[in-house]
């Protein structure tokens, strides 16, 4: 069907995009103009963790946009105090000092801003399955393949390096546990181009869209421990990752190891508003006590958002979210096994809490991908497999050979079944696909 408004869409060939027009939504579904239900079983974009129309949010922006809609970012407000101070309590360890942003993506940027002024050095190091932001900055800082439409990019000390993708390990694929040999690779980059060069280290502790891969075991202590040394900073990227979604408040929990600057987004307001934030050490903080901050945004700490905000991290505390995320997080991953042991078309299942993704691929011994890698054209046999998972109205994300599973940390058990029921309709399309291609 033909778009009849005049949008342009993001990340798409515009001829090719056939939206739903979205008229409401409410806790794991949303409906669209024809009256048709969806469950959403990855929550928008990973974001919405307490549900679509939460009260206690809707409630708060509503009474915030009767006594202070918007304030300029050199003043502040009580909801973006309040939001500050929360965040200083929640994050883990140092994390102190908050800089407000309005999404993602430059949070991303004004922690790479920040991390060059305080160690007066302009290198920063990120891994090739990486996304990070479609600004400047953070798209110079992506390593997938979302990088490619803003290249070339602008002179700036970029610098990739290899991800712990076990399925798929460049390092020890074929060994019977990690060797951590991933991590041998960063310190390689990192001395190959000059400890003394190199203002951070930015990574996703759980990656994105890119894979959904957590990281192995030692390999975050590793990069601590590596940072420590040559005086670099560490940067966590827990913009998909943080606000419960992974079982802990935040991915790096996982592993006890705490970044310099974590940077955050989506479930800070459970994308109710859009909101970001660069959340900094006491030391990096010192660091501005006496240095200028070349950073601001007109939008930043806006009061509606930080409202939002304050709301979203009471639904966090008050409903135990990050301890359903992990309960019903065993539960996903113990039916991801299962749904490997029955579909040979299944490469890999994997995740954190709720934060999971199935590989697809064409044979489990070749591992060839079921569909291309690095490549945002769906081809035919994913479509298929697309089709007969929205059949069943149900809404999880697709990309490249991945189904990714991220629905609102408030599913029940019962909807979570239904959604990887709809999945497995999916599923038995691609393993039809494959023994015919096998034949």
């Amino acid at each position: 069907m033909a778009r009849s408004d005049r949008r342009l869409y993001p990340w798409a060939v515009q001829g090719r995009v056939t939206p739903l027009t979205v008229t409401h939504a409410k806790g794991s579904y949303f409906w669209d103009a024809d009256g048709n239900r969806w469950l959403d079983m990855c929550a928008q974009l990973a974001y919405v963790n307490i549900g679509h129309g939460h009260p206690r949010v809707v409630e708060a922006i509503q009474r915030q946009a009767e006594t202070l809609p918007v304030i300029a970012p050199d003043h502040t407000s009580p909801p973006a105090s309040r939001l500050a101070e929360m965040l200083a309590e929640v994050t883990p360890g140092r994390l102190s000092q908050t800089f407000f942003t309005n999404g993602g993506a430059e949070a991303n940027e004004h922690a790479i801003r920040m991390a060059r002024a305080a160690t007066g050095r302009q290198k920063i190091v990120t891994r090739y399955q990486s996304y990070h932001g479609a600004t400047a900055a953070a798209m110079a800082a992506t390593g997938d393949n979302r990088r490619i439409f803003s290249e070339p990019h602008l002179p700036g000390g970029f610098v990739k390096t290899l991800d712990p993708y076990r399925y798929r390990c460049p390092f020890c694929a074929k060994e019977s546990k990690c060797t951590l040999a991933c991590a041998d690779a960063v310190e390689q980059t990192v001395e190959g181009e000059g400890p003394e060069t190199v203002a951070a280290i930015l990574l996703e502790p759980v990656t994105g869209y890119s894979g959904i891969v957590p990281a192995p075991d030692g390999y975050l202590k590793r990069l601590r421990e590596l940072c420590d040394r040559h005086g670099i900073l560490l940067i966590f990227d827990e913009v998909i990752d943080g606000f419960c979604r992974t079982g802990k408040w935040f991915a790096s929990e996982h592993w006890g190891v705490e970044p310099d600057i974590m940077t955050v987004a989506k479930g800070i307001t459970s994308g109710y508003v859009p909101l970001g934030a660069a959340i900094v050490s006491d030391r990096v903080a010192a660091f501005f006590e006496d240095h200028y901050l070349g950073s601001g945004l007109t939008y930043a700490a806006h009061p509606l958002a930080c409202a939002a905000g304050v709301a979203t991290l009471e639904v966090y505390l008050e409903e135990e979210l990050a301890d359903r995320a992990e309960r019903l997080g065993k539960r996903l991953l113990t039916r991801l096994h299962q749904i490997y042991v029955k579909h040979p078309s299944v490469g890999d299942v994997r995740g954190l809490g709720l934060l999971a993704a199935i590989e697809l691929v064409k044979d489990r011994d070749t591992r060839e991908p079921f569909t291309p890698q690095r490549s945002e054209v769906r081809n035919d046999q994913m479509t298929e497999v697309v089709k007969a998972v929205w059949a069943k109205g149900v809404r999880p994300a697709f990309r490249w050979n991945l189904v990714i599973i991220a629905p609102p940390l408030t599913i029940s058990e019962e909807e979570l079944d239904e959604g990887l029921d709809a999945i497995e309709a999916g599923l038995e399309v691609a393993d039809r696909l494959v023994a015919k291609a096998a034949v």
